[in-house]
């Protein structure tokens, strides 16, 4: 079963603009980030808790299996960076993160094959809850 998640009104109608555009609009490997949208609880901005991870937020992980930590920031596909450990939210792994909530898990499939089960430990960074609306 998928965890609960919470994503702002502004976040979906940026990512909601982004997959209808003609790059984007036919993309079968984005079906997984367009039904998280179509079954998040959308909240505004302001509303958002401060310990879900929104674009742009960033936040440490633990690999369940392995107890490695790391953290990532979630990005826009234009802001991606491995280097800078910013995922896209058009990875499977970003799109699974979006809306997550300090202390839920997830499973998912890495792009070699490996079953990873993620718990997120803390947002350490959050646009909203820093005022930040239009990041």
């Amino acid at each position: 079963m998928k965890p609960s998640i919470i994503v702002s009104s502004n976040d979906l109608e940026r990512l909601e603009g982004l997959l209808t555009l003609p790059a984007f609009r036919s993309r079968s490997d984005l079906d997984g980030l367009r039904a998280e949208l179509e079954r998040a609880d959308v909240r505004e901005p302001q509303d958002m808790p401060a310990d879900v991870i929104t674009m742009n937020s960033r936040a440490r992980f633990r690999e369940e299996g392995t107890g490695r930590e790391y953290e990532l920031t979630l990005a826009y596909p234009k802001d991606a960076n491995a280097e800078a450990q910013r995922v896209s939210i058009f990875s499977p792994a970003g799109s699974a993160l979006l809306g997550l909530s300090a202390g839920q898990s997830i499973d998912w499939i890495t792009p070699d094959g490996k079953a990873l089960h993620l718990k997120v430990l803390e947002v350490t960074w959050q646009p909203e809850a820093n005022g930040e609306y239009e990041l």
